[in-house]
């Protein structure tokens, strides 16, 4: 039996093709929706310049057993699990290696409602039934189905802000060729906001380094825009777009644990009382806020998969880590 080392604690990453190739592609989407026991899945790719081919090949694993899919092409994460929970789906898959070097593409997993799946969840029994290839037989004849997700991913984004409150502001944004872009460029005739633009072509070559805006040698981009288009402060994203890095008007790279403790002051500044979930790195900054302004600081282990797990128990108002993932109840 196989031995897959791309399954790591709460996602999947691997180099190609040793650790992830097209067949483990086809049999890890066989296994989940076996696993599942779906009718319908979603599925998403990033900008990866071999995502559309394993996202073909986990299409066709879901298919063989039985499962239609939704398929809402290049997108981010965050678009993948938006797709999940707003339409009558089983589960969601996103072909995506995030930051990871160019040579790297993985998958992360999530059940109905986009609930995470981790090593405690679930996706150790998916790795062995990949592993395995006991699958069933299926006579359904499943399909692929386009979905256009975009324009209702749009609408809840801007459900959470005052979009009016925002006028005159001018943000520098970089997407370091990842999918971000793609967002940037939908949200921007929404809202009031003077956008000055940093490599925003998706672009898997990733020919202005690995979009990882916690490498050095990233940030000075976003930081030369900010300055020279005397911007309000600066966002860049990683590849898949789950994970913000923040640059004040000045140019400074605003390190994560203090993102996560500006947000959970604003949450419950909003929601007094509630509960913030956070990681075990860095904690001071957000325990104190938290707990001056009468929340609940409570640890969680590293991993997006592990936070929210955590959140739906404790029904967290915000979730954080210093790494630049935020979570929202």
């Amino acid at each position: 039996m196989s031995n897959y080392s791309c399954f790591k604690a709460y996602d999947i990453r691997g180099r190609i093709p040793d650790q992830l190739n097209e067949e483990i592609a086809y049999r890890i989407g066989r296994a989940f929706a076996q696993y599942l026991g779906a009718k319908r899945i979603c599925l998403g790719h990033d900008i990866r310049l071999t995502s559309p081919e394993f996202s073909q090949a986990v299409a066709r694993g879901i298919n063989d057993a039985g499962a239609e899919v939704l398929d809402i092409g290049m997108s981010g994460t965050e678009e993948m699990y938006f797709a999940t929970f707003n339409n009558d789906v089983d589960g969601g898959v996103v072909v995506t290696a995030s930051h990871n070097p160019i040579d790297y593409n993985g998958m992360k997993l999530v059940k109905r409602g986009s609930q995470p799946i981790s090593g405690d969840t679930g996706l150790l029994d998916i790795k062995a039934l990949a592993e395995s290839g006991d699958f069933n037989s299926s006579d359904s004849a499943a399909s692929i189905t386009p979905l256009e997700s975009r324009p209702a991913y749009l609408k809840h984004l801007l459900s959470y802000i005052d979009v009016d409150a925002l006028a005159g502001l001018k943000i520098a944004c970089n997407a370091v060729n990842g999918g971000a872009g793609l967002v940037i460029d939908a949200l921007e005739p929404l809202l009031p906001i003077e956008f000055t633009k940093v490599f925003n072509q998706p672009d898997g070559n990733f020919p202005n380094g690995i979009p990882n805006p916690l490498l050095l040698e990233n940030r000075q981009p976003t930081i030369d825009a900010v300055i020279e288009a005397n911007a309000d402060f600066g966002i860049a994203w990683d590849g898949d777009f789950d994970r913000c890095f923040f640059f004040d008007e000045k140019g400074q790279f605003i390190e994560g644990y203090y993102i996560v403790g500006l947000l959970a002051e604003a949450f419950l500044q909003k929601t007094p009382g509630q509960a913030v979930v956070h990681d075990p790195r860095l904690t001071w900054n957000t325990c104190d806020i938290v707990n001056q302004l009468g929340g609940k600081p409570i640890m969680s282990k590293t991993g997006h998969a592990f936070i929210k797990e955590r959140m739906r128990l404790e029904d967290a108002v915000y979730g954080g880590e210093m790494s630049a993932h935020h979570y929202f109840r």
